[in-house]
C-alpha cells in the first residue's frame, strides 16, 4: 500500500514538473473572419521582438489583406513545408522545423485547420499541443464558430456548416484568451471597404454571412465564451478564501404577500444596478405546507414567484423547518454576497430571531464577507 502511495506521489510530481516546463498558450478569439485577430497577433510579435524575445512565425494567413501583410515585414519566419497531394503542391506549417529551431514563442494562425493527409497530426491544434509540450509558447487565433460545442448552434445562426472544428478542451488548456471585439456596424464597414475580402465578393458576403443579426448573435457567443474562460480560471487558480466574488443577491421571502413583493422588487433593483444574478428563496416550513396554508396566501405566493421570474430572478423553493440554517446553506452553496430580507416585524425575521442559530447566521455572514440587507 505504501509503495502504491509513493508511486502516486511520484506521478503527481512528474505531472507538476511537466506542467512547469510546458509552453504558455494564448489564443485570440473572434466572432468571425475580419475582426483583426491575425493583425493583433503580428502586432504582438513585433512588440515581443523589440523586447528581445526569440519569436518566430510558424504559420500566418494574411488572406491578402494589405494592412495585415504589411506587418510581416521584419518578423522572422520559419518557411512552410511543401507537400504534393493529389497532383497539387500545397503548403503546411513545418512542425519538425519549429521543434528543431525551438524559439521562445511561435505564432500559429488558423488553429482549426485540417492538415494534409500524411501529416504527423490530422489537425493543427494537435501540432500546437506538440509545440507546447516541447516548452515553446504559442500565440494562436480561432473564430468562435470553430468551437465543437457550438457547432450546431452556429450552423443554425449562419446557415453554413462548419467542417473544421476544435474540441472545447483546447480552450481549457489556454493560459490567456483575448476576444477581438467589433460592433456589427464596424465589421460590415470593414467588409465594404475591402479590408476583409476582395471587393468582388463583398455583395455576396453581405447577403449571406455578414448580416447584422447574425453578427450580433456570434458576438454574444464569443463574449460569453471568454467570460466563461475567465470564470473557470478564477475557480481553478484563485483560492476560495481570497477569491473576489462577483455580486450575487439572495432575496428571502415568506408567505407574507406584500412584504415578499417589496423584497423581490427591491432586490431586483439592486441586482440590476450591479448587473448581477439574483435568487429568490422561499423556505416552506411544515406550518406553511400545502394543506395548512390558506388558498389566498398560496395564490399570492405563486404570483410572487411569477413576479420574480419576470424580473429576471431565479426562484428556489425548499421544504424545511430549519429556516435560518437553510438560508445559510443556500448562501454558501450559491456563493451569495448579499442576503436581502424584510423588516423585523415580518414572519421571516421573527422566525430567525426565535431560532438558536441566529448568532450562527451572523457569524457565517461575517466569515464569508456576506452582507445582510433589511429592506423597508
Amino acid at each position: 500500500m505504501k509503495t502504491e502511495e509513493k508511486n502516486d506521489e511520484v506521478k503527481a510530481f512528474i505531472e507538476l514538473v511537466k506542467k512547469s516546463r510546458r509552453g504558455k498558450f494564448k489564443i485570440y478569439i473572434g466572432m468571425s473572419a475580419g475582426v483583426g485577430k491575425t493583425y493583433r497577433m503580428l502586432q504582438e510579435a513585433h512588440a515581443l521582438l523589440r523586447n528581445g524575445i526569440d519569436i518566430q512565425i510558424g504559420y500566418i494567413e494574411t488572406h491578402n489583406r494589405a494592412e495585415t501583410s504589411s506587418l510581416l515585414a521584419g518578423l522572422p519566419v520559419i518557411p512552410r513545408r511543401k507537400i504534393f497531394y493529389k497532383g497539387k503542391e500545397l503548403e503546411e506549417m513545418d512542425l519538425p522545423a519549429i521543434l528543431n529551431r525551438h524559439p521562445e514563442v511561435v505564432i500559429v494562425d488558423e488553429l482549426a485547420h485540417s492538415n494534409v493527409e500524411g501529416s504527423k497530426n490530422s489537425k493543427r491544434w494537435q501540432d500546437v499541443l506538440d509545440i507546447l509540450e516541447a516548452g515553446i509558447s504559442v500565440i494562436s487565433a480561432v473564430n468562435i464558430q470553430h468551437l465543437e460545442s457550438m457547432n450546431q448552434e452556429i450552423e443554425e445562426i449562419t446557415g453554413i456548416p462548419i467542417t473544421e472544428r476544435i474540441p472545447d478542451k483546447v480552450l481549457e488548456l489556454t493560459d490567456e484568451i483575448v476576444n477581438i471585439d467589433l460592433t456589427a456596424d464596424e465589421l460590415i464597414d470593414r467588409l465594404k471597404e475591402g479590408k476583409i475580402y476582395d471587393k468582388s465578393k463583398v455583395n455576396t458576403a453581405l447577403q449571406n454571412f455578414f448580416q447584422a443579426d447574425k453578427i450580433l448573435q456570434l458576438r454574444e457567443l464569443a463574449l460569453k465564451e471568454v467570460a466563461h474562460h475567465v470564470e473557470r480560471k478564477i475557480d481553478i487558480e484563485i483560492p476560495k478564501q481570497i477569491k473576489l466574488r462577483p455580486e450575487k443577491f439572495l432575496a428571502c421571502i415568506s408567505s407574507n404577500a406584500e412584504t415578499a413583493k417589496v423584497v423581490i422588487r427591491k432586490t431586483a433593483r439592486l441586482a440590476s444596478y450591479y448587473r448581477s444574478p439574483w435568487i429568490v428563496l422561499y423556505v416552506q416550513s411544515s406550518s406553511e405546507s400545502g394543506d395548512r396554508i390558506k388558498l389566498d396566501k398560496q395564490r399570492h405566493l405563486i404570483n410572487n414567484f411569477k413576479l420574480a421570474t419576470e424580473l429576471g430572478g431565479e426562484v428556489v423553493k425548499i421544504k424545511s423547518d430549519q429556516v435560518t440554517q437553510t438560508i445559510m446553506n443556500v448562501a454558501e452553496e450559491r456563493e451569495i454576497t448579499t442576503i436581502c430580507i424584510g423588516k423585523p416585524h415580518l414572519n421571516l425575521f421573527q422566525v430567525i430571531l426565535r431560532t438558536a442559530v441566529f448568532n450562527e447566521l451572523l457569524k457565517k455572514i461575517a466569515a464569508t464577507a456576506t452582507d445582510l440587507v433589511i429592506l423597508s
